[in-house]
């Protein structure tokens, strides 16, 4: 993310058309600096970018493959014109990398200021490469170098910035016009589905749940997008959803089942362990209560061990059936009232649980020797009462733990911990 090629376009305008033409010692010099292309990327965007405010928070993929690529892409460009075109005046502008890594960037919400700043942060770093590879006699070579250098990045930060504002406002103008908000009202059943809208219909809702816990706002975002194309994809149109970095919910309006490959599709472009359930909504009135039992079965199959992928409620039916709130639902879930100070107690019973009561599992997660893993469940035993040895005990600890769950569900009506609520 540095400099791209100095070439001028027809315009008059063009702040490199007054330029002379380079000589052969400028081009020389260029040519000693081209072997060094790799290095100096690196040294960008791992050492002089790394000081800006705010480019830490960027994701590491951002960092050390796009911002790495397109810092190899302008220096090479630049170093590539100045030494073998003829006039490199004359060249035409190739901004389409920077243009693409604008709108990406204003996509995802990098600061404007500092995509720009990396622009500058670049020049100076390759301006220095150039000082450290002049020999002694060659001072006006170098001030011809820099007439091109910082013509260049004033053709090139103009491109940027003009891009990112486009792409903002293309996607404010996208903001505004709600869609956001009317999947979030159907979702929670505070909007009712437009007519004629295929939303007031039949129609599959999907709770996803991805791996990894909450992600920084830049990476949410990048997540986010890639979940949102990936569902396009798989359905083969644009489907309603509400996705950040941990996943969301949709609305594919018309569908019946979930295509076979989605769950693999959602590994490929957001990483291995992802949870999704697809549960049928008869109408636009129905989908919050679709949207609450999907959520449901995805804490459910993950409470139980079941394997990362694709959730069925007939692959739960017994442990969902527990998770519903009843008249009994206060007192199931009040038995891990002696454990609330004791989150290692918890987390080891829940992880114990979620592996499907394989002590050796439950100690690799959790870095633990098997005995410990033992002793902790046994004083667990000890405070609730409750027999994790007996079929009877692991349910009603499950169902404890999925009670508790339900209770801080997405969309969840306040007075679901009296009746059913799906």
């Amino acid at each position: 993310m540095t400099t791209g090629g100095p070439g001028a376009s027809a315009e008059t305008t063009d702040p490199d058309s007054a330029l002379p033409a380079l000589s052969g010692t400028a081009r020389s010099l260029a040519a000693r600096c081209a072997p060094r292309v790799n290095a100096l990327a690196r040294q960008m965007s791992r050492g002089a970018f790394e000081q800006l405010h705010g480019y830490a928070e960027l994701p590491a993929d951002v960092k050390d493959v796009e911002i790495a690529a397109t810092a190899r892409h302008g220096l090479r460009l630049f170093l590539d014109r100045v030494t073998h075109d003829p006039d490199p005046r004359t060249a035409p502008g190739d901004f389409d990398v920077f243009r693409e890594r604008a709108a990406q960037r204003a996509e995802e919400g990098m600061p404007l200021p500092l995509l720009l700043t990396t622009h500058c942060v670049g020049v100076r770093v390759l301006w220095q490469a150039l000082r450290d590879a002049a020999r002694p006699g060659e001072e006006a070579a170098l001030v011809e170098l820099a007439g091109y250098l910082f013509a260049t990045e004033q053709r090139i930060v103009r491109a940027v910035t003009e891009t990112y504002l486009d792409e903002q406002a293309a996607l404010a103008a996208e903001r505004h016009a709600g869609h956001p908000s009317l999947v979030r009202g159907l979702l929670e059943g505070t909007t009712p589905p437009p007519a004629g809208s295929g939303l007031d219909g039949p129609s599959l809702v999907l709770f996803v749940q991805l791996p990894g816990g909450p992600r920084a706002t830049v990476a949410a975002r990048r997540v986010g997008r890639r979940l949102q194309a990936a569902l396009d994809r798989a359905f083969g149109r644009e489907v309603p959803a509400l996705l950040d970095g941990t996943g969301g919910r949709a609305i594919v309006p018309g569908a019946a089942e979930p295509p076979p490959a989605l769950a693999g599709l959602l590994d490929g472009v957001c990483g291995p362990g992802a949870r999704l359930a697809a549960v049928h909504a008869e109408t636009g009135e129905r989908i919050p209560e679709a949207a609450r039992t999907a959520a449901r079965i995805v804490r459910v199959a993950r409470a139980c061990g079941h394997p990362a992928g694709l959730h069925r409620l007939d692959d739960v039916l017994l442990e969902y059936q527990l998770s519903r709130p009843s008249a009994g639902s206060d007192r199931i879930a009040a038995l891990l009232d002696p454990v609330a100070g004791r989150p290692e107690l918890i987390e080891t019973l829940r992880t114990h649980l979620e592996q499907a009561q394989d002590r050796r599992a439950t100690a690799r997660l959790l870095t633990l020797h098997p005995n410990t893993v033992d002793n902790r469940l046994a004083r667990f035993s000890t405070l609730t009462g409750l027999d994790l040895s007996t079929p009877r005990g692991a349910a009603l600890a499950l169902a404890a733990f999925l009670l508790r769950d339900a209770e801080e569900e997405p969309g969840r009506p306040a007075s679901a911990g009296k009746s059913d609520g799906t």
